[in-house]
């Protein structure tokens, strides 16, 4: 049996928070409030949520700053912005900060609940990017992920893979280390400069020629390598490995 999802609502009016909470717990959601934003950061502090409805018109601290200061308690944090104002300037900021989305008052319940089912199989597995210029790697890879319930991204060169992590947050990449141009150690530090926290495994079918590039990676914070040709269970191993780290780091969030 799956465990519910965990969501936190914030909203300043008691009443549209009660009311959302009620509705939630009916459907089998594991559900907290908050009514602003210094509250709703302390939550976040002590525990983990899945999803996070934010209204963006608060007094003290706005649903914005609110959110600005949540990703960097909890960098992973789904939030769902809410708001039955015409408060353009604050949507616009709140989805460039990567808010997940918007939904307006009075709340469509089955779009709310559409909203949860979603992220709850988004998260499911990691987002994953494989980058390799070998077709056949790049499909048994692609396929076996998928099949485990990873969303699969693939990039061809270095440089489709920095295009690709400037616009989403992978959690791992693997990166062949003999690419076109660009070869996989420097792709691995551009990632690395977009998103300090991913987690990259090196793969090459050439271990003395790329010895050096390899331990280089290596002593850069890279996760592994993984030499071709390479058991796929090695690879769902260390995928698996990977996920248990990020879900216990979910848990024990940074101390300010």
């Amino acid at each position: 049996m799956t465990e519910p999802a965990r969501i936190l609502i914030v909203d300043d009016d008691e009443s549209m928070n009660k009311t959302m909470s009620l509705v939630l717990k009916r459907k089998g959601y594991d559900v907290a409030i908050s009514f602003n934003g210094p509250d709703a950061i302390e939550k976040v502090r002590s525990q983990s949520f899945d999803i996070i409805f934010m209204d963006i018109k608060m007094p003290v601290m706005d649903g914005v700053e609110t959110f600005e200061k949540i990703r960097a308690i909890r960098p992973d944090a789904v939030v769902m912005m809410m708001t039955a104002y015409a408060v353009e300037d604050l949507i616009q900021k709140a989805l460039r900060e990567g808010a997940y989305g918007i939904i307006y008052k009075p709340l469509d319940i089955e779009k709310t609940l559409a909203v949860i089912e979603d992220v709850k199989k988004k998260n499911k597995g990691m987002l994953i990017m494989v980058v390799d210029d070998d077709p056949g790697t790049t499909s048994s890879l692609h396929t076996i992920l998928e099949n485990k319930g990873h969303r699969v991204g693939i990039a061809s060169t270095g440089e489709q893979a920095i295009e690709m992590a400037k616009e989403k947050v992978y959690d791992i990449i693997f990166i062949d280390m003999k690419l076109p141009l660009i070869n996989g150690l420097l792709t691995y530090r551009a990632i690395k400069k977009i998103n300090p926290h991913v987690i990259a495994v090196m793969i090459t079918a050439y271990q003395q020629e790329t010895a050096s590039l390899v331990d280089t990676a290596l002593n850069e914070a890279a996760y592994a390598v993984l030499y071709k040709p390479f058991d796929m269970e090695s690879v769902l191993k260390i995928v698996d490995e990977i996920g248990k780290k990020k879900r216990n780091a979910r848990n024990k969030p940074d101390l300010p």
